[in-house]
């Protein structure tokens, strides 16, 4: 059996229950040893054979995949973050499926949900922002028509770029040419929950000059929006104001139309 493993944003003690019984068990490992922490391998029982797949092609992936289950052994192949963002999950699950070969997806704290905690920040204020946006911006990878960052920058939402430390310039350049100001609040947020972990409170504009002075270059996780704004002037939460009503509290007041949602 195959088991596709999110390893969390970094700290070990943030992966999941699940994944950590799976480490525990495993006879095969394969590990993205460019950003999975390696004290997560630490787990890893005696006589568990462990690669690391910074250097390797999908097709070397699969041949060990492929060579241990024959062998009958319970593979881990363990992803940074959560698998299904930017995981490339999709294409070894494919070539198994070709195969007849079973395999489970284990989902894991992503490193943008690792970024918000380290600012003490959430994506969803009503009133500000009440969407995420998950993007990169076109490198030597493309992106679809109508998904690059300009396009995505006219919403106006909590954005989070992945990938694109190393574009800054171009990130900058795409989300003003999108709509953002450039004193927009931004955050640069390089190895989210890792001992060696650094944060900066920017803006927009700034983003490619602080990078630069930090040295940061790459590892890093780009958030864009107001909901980063300290002083947010953000409307408070209906489902827990007491005047509003839902199918698990009545309130003080009749609410307007909904005011049976939960959300």
């Amino acid at each position: 059996m195959i088991y596709f493993v999110g390893a969390g944003p970094g700290a070990p003690d943030l992966i999941t229950l699940r994944a950590d019984k799976l480490l525990r068990s495993a006879d095969t490992i394969i590990y993205a040893g460019s950003l999975v922490n390696p004290a997560l391998l630490d787990a890893a029982k005696p006589g568990c054979e462990i690669y690391d797949s910074a250097g390797m092609t999908l097709e070397q992936v699969l041949e060990i995949m492929l060579g241990a289950e024959q062998k009958g052994k319970l593979t881990v192949r363990l992803h940074t973050g959560d698998p299904s963002i930017y995981g490339a999950i999709r294409e070894q699950m494919d070539e198994l499926d070709k195969h007849g070969i079973n395999y489970e997806v284990v989902p894991g704290v992503s490193s943008m949900n690792a970024a918000a905690a380290v600012l003490n920040a959430e994506y969803t204020l009503p009133g500000v922002s009440q969407s995420v946006i998950v993007t990169r911006i076109e490198g030597r990878t493309p992106v679809p028509e109508g998904e690059d960052i300009t396009s995505l920058a006219a919403h106006g939402a909590s954005m989070v770029v992945f990938l694109s430390t190393g574009l800054l310039e171009s990130v900058t350049e795409e989300l003003l040419e999108g709509g953002y100001s450039e004193d927009c609040p931004a955050a640069i947020v390089y190895k989210a929950t890792w001992q060696d972990e650094k944060i900066i409170r920017t803006t927009v504009s700034k983003l490619s000059e602080d990078a630069n002075n930090e040295g940061i270059k790459s590892t890093a996780l780009i958030l864009v929006g107001d909901f980063l704004e300290k002083e947010n002037d953000y409307d408070r939460s209906k489902l827990y104001h007491p005047d509003f009503s839902h199918g698990f509290r009545r309130g003080s007041a009749r609410g307007s139309k909904g005011d049976t949602d939960e959300t």
